[in-house]
Order: structure tokens, then C-alpha cells, then sequence
């Protein structure tokens, strides 16, 4: 399921930007990954990492900087 590969991967900005935003107006984790989706955006746990990725491929994007969970 997981791929191995998460760890060099870099988000990019905008994509932070709205990761940013959304978590500031969320008031709950299940909150915001709810909003992340109307997005086209998930956020899944791999090898205790939180990886963005991008639906509804299941693409990853890159770890989920912990500033912002």
C-alpha cells in the first residue's frame, strides 16, 4: 500500500499555503483532513509519518511538516 520513498519529497508552497489556511479555520484534525478533501488533498499515515498526498489517485506529495499538524 505505502510506498517507501516519502522521505526527500518536498510539498510545494501553495500547497502548504492551503494546508496552512485550512488547519487555522478547522477545529479538529477530522475537521480539517474533511476540508483537505474538498481540495482534492488527503492525509495518511506511513512508517509514523503524516504524508500528504493528492486524491483520488493517492498520489504522495511529501511529509507533512510537523509546524503544521
Amino acid at each position: 500500500m505505502a510506498h517507501a520513498d516519502i522521505g526527500g519529497a518536498i510539498i510545494d508552497a501553495p500547497v502548504l499555503d492551503i494546508l496552512k489556511r485550512e488547519r487555522s479555520k478547522a477545529l479538529s484534525v477530522r475537521e480539517w483532513k474533511f476540508r483537505l478533501a474538498g481540495y482534492g488533498y488527503a492525509i495518511k499515515d506511513v512508517a509514523g509519518a503524516q504524508v500528504v498526498t493528492k486524491l483520488p489517485q493517492g498520489t504522495e506529495l511529501g511529509v507533512l511538516p510537523g509546524h503544521i499538524q
